[in-house]
């Protein structure tokens, strides 16, 4: 599982590494255009039931940690389809336990959660 420190705050938001990695892609891409984007996800058992949106911007801190050294592989459907809800008045929407399938080449045609492949 990896970390993400978002802010100045010291506890970190823990999810697998995959799809951290995927997120940090988006997120480097669209805050190196300065291109700021919505991510939010719903709660896990152990943090409530509630949901969390974080909002991303060129100012606000961002540190990606991995448990695993090795780079990790981007799957381009996933990083497309993440980028896409990124940029939508949504945003980029995770499942509750961050961690679903991989994202098919097809498009869905309703909303869902992504997570990288």
């Amino acid at each position: 599982m990896g970390s993400l420190y978002y802010g100045n705050v010291d506890s970190p938001i823990v999810m697998p590494d995959r799809i951290l990695a995927h997120l940090a892609a988006v997120a480097t891409t669209k805050l190196r255009r300065s291109e700021s984007f919505v991510v939010s996800w719903k709660g896990t058992g152990e943090e409530g039931e509630g949901r969390t949106t974080l909002w991303f911007q060129p100012s606000i801190p961002l540190r990606f940690v991995y448990d695993q050294a090795a780079a990790i592989p981007l799957n381009p459907a996933t990083l497309r389809e993440m980028a896409d809800q990124a940029t939508s008045n949504g945003g980029l929407v995770l499942d509750a336990d961050l961690d679903i399938p991989e994202i098919t080449a097809a498009r869905p045609e309703t909303r869902r959660p992504v997570a990288a492949a």
